[in-house]
């Protein structure tokens, strides 16, 4: 590794204003974003409707930043904090794979420079101070029973999904269910991901709703009086970090929220300076497109300036097999027909991306199980289905020089104008024409179903002017559609909304399609990681 102040001069940082956490990472200040108008171009990468392996998106996109270094072109890659449940559980590790990696990538996975931490300590504290308002009845109407709030842990731990706390008594709290999610489901992880500034932070921490009272008013974190503390915790974190790729490249990593309750993007301020120093900027979105891509265009990049001049979607033959009928353990048996079955997803997906008015190139992350004649059903699909390029990547084995070519294909697919961007609803629309519009555009419904439980809230809070927010909506990211088993390309159903929920903090409303789980459980065999004699992490 390079020490990370030649990574961060060579960018044009002033290192002078850097905050180093080691010889590897440092904190960048806000005051880092230009002002002079120069801006890079934003490349969004996305991916198809993954398979429970994963289909190598941070890994192509590490690998793409190290292709454009070969070409000579200033990049940034900026990618969300890995998460302590995953690494721990299925997944494993956030930080690619093979030779395109964040390094330091033992540190960026443990701890790394301890925003998760933050975030965790200031939810927590939130609960605290909510609990303590409502114990003491400081707020007319608000009583322990009208509290929303749930806590926070970074680890995967299924027993805490529905808890009782407090055991009654005059000392002590009031008896009531409860339960935790994970830190990168906090509604605070999601506010510091979109803050703009410390002022915005601010803002937006204020409007978090902790809680309603015996008459249906919300309850929010300035009410309990918990914005001046949680700005306390929060002021380090909401500063981007910079580390670097296998090849040395810039890399902010910064902010971690959720794919699913969440819009599962990097962090604005992060986008934002790297904008200002890259001749392109890579910023990954979470999941497949139809959560990932829909959510950063509707959510992050709509209101804050940062619409891409293009898409990068990550597709594996693997995920087309999937697609195309085969059980998780088929997914190395090479077919051509399931591929060809398989296609008709990512031709979906394409469509959509396209659907912006975004141009559009295919990373196709190479297995050793692919043939040339499952490769070729997929360039020929891409083609068909409008994509500018479709390109091989081989940058787990070869680094960049695996993503030379994706990254000429990008460099030619944005040359010119940005595009004139279209969205999927206009922001006026209500709440049910915004989740139809999707359902209809991005999921392939033909209709949508609302339970009865979802009347009340909806009608709440178009009452409370909470209608003009952005949806955001929790489902599988295992199918276009809300039923992780309709693989492919669904059509024809009705899309299933059971829940409707508010992050007023965050600034939007999310719907809830079929089953989401914000406190997941560890698998079966949980990943065992140690340490050698050095110290040095083993088996991420």
């Amino acid at each position: 590794m390079r020490p990370i102040m030649d990574v961060a001069a060579e960018l044009g940082l002033d290192t002078q204003t850097l905050i180093p956490q080691g010889q590897f990472k440092a904190k960048i200040p806000l005051s880092a974003e230009r002002k002079d108008g120069k801006r890079g171009k934003l490349i969004v990468v996305t991916g198809i409707t993954p398979t429970p392996a994963g289909e190598g998106k941070t890994t192509t996109t590490v690998g793409m930043a190290q292709g454009f270094g070969r070409l000579g072109k200033k990049v940034v890659a900026t990618l969300r904090e890995p998460s302590l449940g995953p690494i721990f559980g299925i997944k494993g590790g956030g930080t690619g794979g093979g030779l395109s990696l964040v390094e330091p990538q033992d540190e960026v996975n443990i701890h790394f420079t301890g925003d998760a931490h933050a975030v965790g300590s200031a939810h927590n504290l939130l609960a605290a101070l909510t609990d303590n308002v409502a114990q003491r009845g400081q707020i007319p109407g608000f009583s322990p029973k009208g509290i929303t709030w749930r806590r926070v842990t970074d680890v995967e731990d299924r027993a805490l999904r529905t808890i009782v706390s407090g055991i009654g008594g005059s000392p002590n709290a009031p008896m009531r269910e409860s339960g935790f999610d994970i830190v990168t489901a906090s509604e605070i992880m999601a506010v510091l991901a979109l803050s703009s500034s410390l002022e915005n932070l601010r803002e937006r921490l204020s409007r978090i709703v902790v809680g309603l009272t015996d008459s249906g008013d919300p309850v929010t974190a300035e009410d309990v009086n918990a914005v001046g503390s949680m700005m306390s915790l929060l002021r380090y974190a909401i500063q981007p970090n910079i580390v670097q790729t296998t090849e040395g490249q810039a890399v902010i990593v910064h902010a971690g929220p959720f794919g699913n309750i969440a819009h599962g993007c990097s962090s604005v301020m992060g986008d934002r300076i790297a904008l200002g120093y890259a001749d392109y900027v890579l910023t990954e979105a979470g999941f497949g497109a139809d959560l990932g891509f829909e959510k950063f265009m509707h959510i992050k990049a709509r209101f804050n300036g940062l619409e891409p001049s293009g898409a990068v979607i990550v597709a594996t033959v693997r995920a087309l097999r999937s697609h195309g009928g085969a059980l998780r353990r088929q997914l190395d048996d090479s077919d051509e027909d399931r591929v060809r079955r398989g296609m008709s997803n990512l031709e979906h997906l394409i469509g959509a991306i396209r659907s912006f008015g975004l141009p559009v190139v295919v990373a196709l992350n190479r297995f050793p199980s692919d043939t040339e004649g499952e490769i070729a059903i997929v360039k020929q699909g891409c083609k068909e289905a409008g994509a500018f390029d479709a390109v091989d990547t081989r940058v787990f084995t070869e680094g960049g020089a695996g993503g030379v070519d994706l990254a000429e294909a990008v460099i030619e697919a944005t040359a010119g104008d940005d595009p004139e961007i279209s969205y999927m609803y206009p922001e006026d629309a209500s709440i049910r024409d915004k989740v139809l519009a999707l359902a209809q555009k991005m999921y392939g419904a033909e209709d949508v179903s609302w339970a009865p439980s979802t009347r009340r809230p909806l009608r709440r809070y178009t009452e409370l002017g909470w209608d003009s927010l952005p949806v955001c909506m929790a489902k599988t990211h295992l199918s276009v559609s809300h039923n992780p088993r309709l693989k492919g390309r669904p059509s024809g159903y009705t899309f299933e909304v059971n829940d409707v929920r508010a992050s007023v903090g965050a600034g939007f409303i999310y719907p809830i399609a079929g089953s989401i789980m914000t406190m997941p459980g560890l698998p079966g065999s949980p990943r065992a990681l140690d340490v050698d004699a050095e110290g040095n992490i083993l088996g991420l």
